[in-house]
C-alpha cells in the first residue's frame, strides 16, 4: 500500500472489493478529495492506444490518464452505483479531481460511478460488489428465500388435505364394509324393519 500523508483526509485500506479508500476525517459535501494523474496518452499513438488496464480514466476522444502509477492514490477509489463522491473533469486541463457529493463520515469508504463503459467491460462479467449491490442481492436472496418457504407450506398443506381426505375417504370405507352392503341390507340377511 502507498503511504499516504497523515494530514490527508483519507488512507488506503481493506475493502470487499480489494483495497479502497477510506475517509480519516469527515469530508463535507462539494470537497475536492484527491486528484486522479498519471501519464497522458494520446489516442492517435500507436504505443498509447495498445495499453490497456483498469486504471485508464478518458478525458475525451483523444486523451486518457493512465491511473497505474502507484502514486496516484485516486487509483484505489471503487466503483459504486450510489457513490458519494464524483468525478470532476477537465478536459481542457487534462485534469481529473475526485470531489464529494454526500458529506463522508470517517472510516466510510470514499467511491464514485465508473460509467457505463467500464461497468459493462469489467464489473458486469463479475457483479457489481457495491453496497447497493449487495443489498440489492441480499434482499432478492430474502425474497427468493421468503417464497420458497411458502411454496413448501403450500405443497405440505395440500399434502396433508390429501392424507386427510384419503384416511378420512378409508375411514368412510371401513364403517361402510362393517356389515351394511350398498343397499342397506346387512350381510347376515336382516334388514331394516320396514314400518
Amino acid at each position: 500500500m502507498p503511504a499516504v500523508s497523515p494530514n490527508k483526509p483519507y488512507r488506503v485500506g481493506r475493502s470487499r472489493t480489494g483495497l479502497g479508500l477510506f475517509a480519516t476525517r469527515p469530508i463535507k459535501k462539494g470537497t475536492k478529495i484527491v486528484r486522479y494523474f498519471g501519464p497522458l496518452l494520446d489516442s492517435k499513438k500507436k504505443k498509447d492506444d495498445a495499453i490497456e488496464n483498469k486504471y485508464l480514466f478518458e478525458l475525451s476522444g483523444r486523451w486518457t490518464i493512465d491511473g497505474s502509477v502507484r502514486k496516484n492514490v485516486a487509483r484505489y477509489i471503487n466503483h459504486a452505483c450510489r457513490p458519494n463522491a464524483e468525478s470532476d473533469v477537465k478536459p481542457r486541463k487534462r485534469k481529473v479531481v475526485i470531489r464529494a457529493i454526500k458529506n463522508i463520515a470517517p472510516g466510510e469508504e470514499i467511491n464514485y460511478d465508473y460509467g457505463t463503459d467500464y461497468f459493462k467491460a469489467y464489473l458486469k462479467p463479475i457483479g457489481c460488489k457495491c453496497d447497493a449491490c449487495e443489498r440489492k442481492r441480499r434482499k432478492k436472496r430474502a425474497e427468493a428465500r421468503a417464497e420458497r418457504l411458502r411454496l413448501k407450506a403450500k405443497a405440505e398443506k395440500k399434502a396433508l388435505r390429501k392424507a386427510e381426505k384419503r384416511a378420512e375417504k378409508a375411514k368412510r370405507k371401513l364403517h361402510g364394509m362393517n356389515g351394511a352392503k350398498p343397499n342397506g341390507q346387512r350381510a347376515n340377511g336382516a334388514g331394516h324393519a320396514s314400518a
